[in-house]
């Protein structure tokens, strides 16, 4: 899962190459609009009859009857479903000097990548508005029989302490656990020198704790197949929250360095091994500071859709936390609830296939370019559009909204849990107008 999400962070490398479908240029100027209204009403049915994907079902299976709680931002403006492109390209840069109140009191975990500035000047900007940053600069990986700490060369310093000027966010750098699982988690001592890597350099850099991410990788390798090495995978996160809280901030010693873990949402109600269930989330919820749930990527090359549908996050919760009770009331602040500001360009045509990850760049310049009607998916709660590509290629965007944004902040308020963006340099300025 780490690999697909740095991928996020650069689009033009892993943009599809545009091919050339079917459909010739003079019948799209004759029956671009007949296409268009006919290939909008597949596309959505297809949603709804297909199970593996389809968001009604999850309506029906896993809706709440529960009553919402009233809405945060009460003066609406632009959050609206009825948006046009015009309005998007005009007002995306205003933050209309909301750039420090917040809206929301629950935490805010927002991910910078070294290969997008814009997120650095972003967290600078609106640092405020978060709790969290996790700049992705770490590697843990095995080197012969030993381990190494890759990423130190990534670290500003200089940024980090403007950041500490400017506000009370904690920093808390993403490390990816690449080491060969099986030597890691079966060798006490191979254990202890990962512990001991990433503390130290927390010490060393004065970092308020780290972002793990490792049960993805864990998955692939088959270890959470295994119990017994399932349940070394478990002791090995334990240990390390339990080492990493008994260090005290250089900041503040009454804090404790704290540790957020990467996971990702469960496939179905039927669990299998390699997902991370709410027995897992009981398990390690008193040695991890927070789990940061990565509830985007819903959608593909070959199932082209939604990011991130509502109904599926609601699931997700769901199968986490149960529906009331205390225990969910407890748990629920500790799930980061997982919002991506980038989005995707699926192309569509016969006998072609493939997606791209676009940022907000690329959004507007596609806006800009074939000033598309925007269509509101409401079993989904987000917005696209389609378009022709010069080669005469369909293609079907799926981008944030402030309404499709808005949402997801309402529901995370609905749960009590907290948030997390991935990440902050994908999205538009005005995006950050929500938090």
């Amino acid at each position: 899962m780490a690999r697909r999400r740095e991928r996020r962070g650069e689009p033009s490398r892993d943009r599809p190459k545009e091919r050339v479908g079917p459909a010739t240029r003079e019948e799209k100027l004759n029956d671009s609009d007949a296409s268009e209204r006919k290939l909008i009403g597949i596309f959505i049915l297809f949603f709804i009859i297909i199970p593996a994907v389809s968001v009604i079902v999850y309506v029906y299976k896993y809706g709440s009857g529960t009553k919402r709680l009233e809405p945060v931002i009460t003066e609406r403006g632009p959050i609206k479903t009825d948006i046009n492109f015009q309005e998007i390209l005009t007002e995306n840069t205003n933050v209309a000097g909301n750039e420090s109140q917040r809206n929301y009191d629950y935490p805010v975990l927002a991910y910078i990548t070294p290969w997008n500035s814009k997120g650095y000047e972003m967290a600078k900007r609106f640092n405020s508005k978060f709790t969290h940053l996790s700049p992705v600069w770490y590697d843990l990986k095995s080197h012969g029989n030993s381990l190494i700490l890759e990423g130190r060369h990534n670290a500003d310093k200089g940024w980090i302490s403007e950041l500490r000027m400017r506000g009370n966010a904690l920093i808390l750098p993403r490390i990816v656990l690449e080491a060969f699982p099986t030597e890691l988690l079966k060798k006490k001592k191979q254990m202890d020198k990962a512990i001991d890597l990433m503390v130290t350099e927390c010490k060393e850099m004065e970092y308020d704790g780290i972002v793990l991410e490792s049960w993805s990788r864990w998955a692939a390798y088959g270890v959470l197949h295994n119990p017994d090495l399932r349940n070394m995978a478990l002791k090995f996160i334990k240990q390390l929250g339990h080492a990493l809280h008994s260090v005290t901030s250089t900041r503040n010693p009454k804090q404790q360095l704290q540790l957020v873990y990467v996971v990702g949402p469960p496939h179905s109600d039927a669990l299998q091994q390699h997902d991370f269930g709410p027995a897992d989330l009981q398990s390690l919820s008193g040695s991890v500071d927070g789990f940061s749930l990565m509830t985007y990527d819903f959608s593909g090359p070959n199932n082209p859709g939604p990011n991130a549908p509502l109904n599926w996050i609601r699931f997700t919760l769901r199968l986490l936390l149960g529906s009331t009770g205390n225990n969910a009331q407890r748990l629920a602040p500790k799930i980061f609830l997982g919002i991506n500001f980038y989005g995707n360009d699926f192309i569509l045509s016969e006998g072609s296939g493939g997606a791209g990850a676009i940022l907000g760049r690329d959004y507007l310049s596609l806006l800009e370019k074939h000033r598309p009607q925007l269509q509101w998916e409401k079993n989904s709660g987000e917005h696209f559009f389609v378009y022709f590509d010069d080669n005469n290629v369909r293609h079907v965007v799926f981008y944030p909204s402030l309404m499709s944004i808005y949402m997801r902040l309402e529901e995370a308020r609905f749960w009590g849990t907290s948030i997390s963006i991935w990440e902050i340099g994908q999205g538009l300025d005005y995006f950050f107008n929500l938090l």
